[in-house]
């Protein structure tokens, strides 16, 4: 009996060792699975969710270059534009960087920036305000060098730029398409500031207000929220004789002067990205977009 009794303990103690490994062995796997869940949402790769069939973009290398749709689609496996334009793949934006390198066509800055298109890889098809237009963008200033003054650099981050038909180019007789910005919107030392253009002799109409000459800058508003390096919401919505642009679907800027009306003469398109408004040697901009849309 004694002897029963010993091979019955035996048994026992050796089942709850068995059951006290299997009881080890599940908590492990149960933590081995954990941290596997853990490292992979580490290392979860995030995508832009911007639709680029309708921008190109102009960047500062080449003469400037550019890539046009459907080609820029593919922008993450193309060489020239890496440097300029890639993704962050931690945090789901396209990047946008400038140095002060080749400008565009009337200007004397460089640009990482994207133009609207509205028939792809044609620049001849635009809107007016009377078909109206709406921009929206999600993005922040992830970096930007400052000047001697011990301020951040300038960086154009919006904008609605004016253009001259055919038919008008020909009629003032100018060799290229080009006219004024209507809207330029700026991030400036860590607040949006936002320019129009007005005319600088009033009573002015007809054929004379397509000549770039008749327009200036108007004095600026900065909206009041300091947006730094934090992600932010701009829009801008355009109609028949009136702009509004909204920062944080916050504050708002309204423009239905008669400014604005006689603009209505001009096409136009939507841009945006980094337009880095210094030359200094050692100067650089990167500016994040997390959401950007464009509708008519």
């Amino acid at each position: 009996m004694k002897f029963s009794a010993f091979i019955l303990g035996l048994f026992s103690f050796t089942l709850c060792q068995l059951g006290t490994a299997q009881d080890n062995s599940l908590v492990s796997n149960n933590r081995l699975v954990k941290e596997i869940k853990k490292d992979k949402k580490k290392k979860r790769y995030r995508l832009p969710k911007i639709d680029l069939s309708h921008w190109k973009v102009t960047i500062p290398a080449g003469k400037p270059d550019e890539v046009s749709p459907p080609e820029i689609k593919a922008y993450a496996n193309i060489a020239k534009l890496k440097p300029y334009m890639y993704t962050d793949s931690t945090d789901g934006s396209i990047v946008f960087h400038a140095v002060p390198m080749q400008t565009t066509a009337n200007t004397k800055y460089s640009r990482s920036e994207l133009r609207e298109q509205i028939k792809p890889g044609n620049n001849n098809v635009n809107w007016t305000f009377a078909q109206g237009g709406t921009l929206s963008g999600t993005l922040k200033m992830d970096a930007v060098s400052k000047g001697a003054d011990g301020k951040y650099h300038k960086v154009i981050i919006m904008q609605i730029h004016g253009r001259l038909t055919n038919e008008q180019r020909d009629k003032i007789g100018q060799k290229d398409n080009n006219a004024p910005p209507i809207l330029k919107i700026y991030w400036d030392n860590g607040k949006i500031r936002v320019k129009t253009k007005v005319l600088k002799i009033k009573g002015l109409n007809g054929d004379a207000l397509l000549h770039e000459s008749v327009w200036g800058d108007d004095e600026g508003r900065n909206f009041k929220e300091k947006v730094n390096f934090n992600k932010f919401r701009l829009e801008v919505n355009v109609s028949d004789g009136k702009m509004v642009v909204s920062l944080n679907q916050n504050e708002f800027f309204v423009y239905d002067d008669v400014n604005i009306r006689k603009w209505g003469v001009f096409e136009n398109y939507f841009k945006a990205g980094n337009y880095l408004q210094t030359r200094d040697e050692g100067a650089f901009a990167k500016v994040k977009y997390y959401k950007l849309k464009a509708t008519h």
